[in-house]
């Protein structure tokens, strides 16, 4: 496994965390590794209904060649309840000996509610699966910011509790050596503006992005993700982005030409959406990226 990554200050640049400045491994001929892996959300419904299990679903990752997985906390039995120390420690043990990396989980947080107790439940639950993500070896715990519009609240007023919300988050994470990654999901944050309002508010260098690059809904999410991929500590890279909001296949090409012009190195997680068998699905997304991969 790879130790977590040595972070500089915001000081060092006009972002908060500058992927290029993340220290991991490098390939021979001195260009970044680019690890592709898995978003665990691309078996959503197989995970969720018990026909496919986190152990089967490793097994694939490990069959395709994939380097990493982002377990998503929703698949442990019990969720939101953190698993047990033996349920987790499987799991790790499972991935390690298949030679797979657990880069990360994710939870699903609303830090866009009014009420004082609903706010502290889901700090509370952030600040759990940090720890769930501590004991798995993950460098990254997803979390959103939210989808409620409460009644006479601005959107300044909502940001600033948003913020001071993360902050807790963040300080937890650092004590168990956990980067928090925040989610452009096309809800409180829509665009890269929103993006980089919330990151640049914090500016931590225990604090950064989950570029998911299908939920910016655009006129060009090209030019929105150029704008926030020195925000990015991880990804999700899907098979299809949206342009003046219609949904159309990524430019592949395009996309990692970005990646790599940026100088990012890490985990690039794959994920599908949508109808069709998710392992074919998965295996086609896979093969087209590596290809990319492969080329100068």
């Amino acid at each position: 496994m790879l130790a977590l990554p040595t972070l500089m200050t915001a000081s060092a640049f006009t972002g908060s965390i500058h992927a290029r400045d993340r220290g991991v491994m490098t390939l021979p001929d001195g260009k970044p590794s680019l690890k592709l892996s898995l978003n665990a959300f691309s078996f959503n419904a197989q995970l969720l209904d018990g026909s496919m299990t986190i152990d089967d679903m490793l097994e694939f990752c490990a069959e395709q060649g994939l380097m990493a997985v982002d377990i998503t906390g929703y698949y442990f039995k019990g969720y939101p309840q953190v698993p047990s120390d033996e349920v987790i420690y499987n799991v790790k043990r499972k991935a390690f000996s298949l030679g797979l990396e657990i880069c990360g989980t994710g939870v699903r947080n609303d830090f866009t509610h009014v009420d004082p107790e609903k706010r502290r439940e889901n700090v509370t639950l952030v600040k759990n699966w940090i720890e769930v993500a501590q004991k798995l070896g993950g460098q990254t715990i997803r979390i959103f910011s939210g989808t409620q519009k409460p009644d006479g609240y601005s959107r300044a007023q909502i940001l600033e509790s948003m913020l001071q919300d993360i902050r807790e988050c963040i300080d937890h994470g650092k004590a168990h050596g956990v980067v928090v990654a925040i989610q452009n999901h096309d809800d409180f944050i829509k665009t890269a503006a929103d993006t980089i309002e919330i990151i640049e508010g914090i500016k931590s260098p225990w604090f950064g992005l989950m570029l998911d690059i299908g939920s910016f809904r655009t006129a060009d999410p090209y030019d929105e993700i150029a704008r926030t991929i020195q925000y990015a500590v991880t990804w999700q890279i899907k098979e299809k982005v949206f342009i003046k909001g219609r949904e159309v296949d990524v430019d592949a090409g395009r996309l990692i030409r970005l990646i790599k012009d940026s100088g990012f190195r890490g985990y690039l997680p794959l994920e599908t959406l949508g109808q069709g068998d998710p392992k074919t699905k998965v295996s086609a997304l896979h093969k087209k990226f590596s290809q990319l991969l492969t080329q100068p």
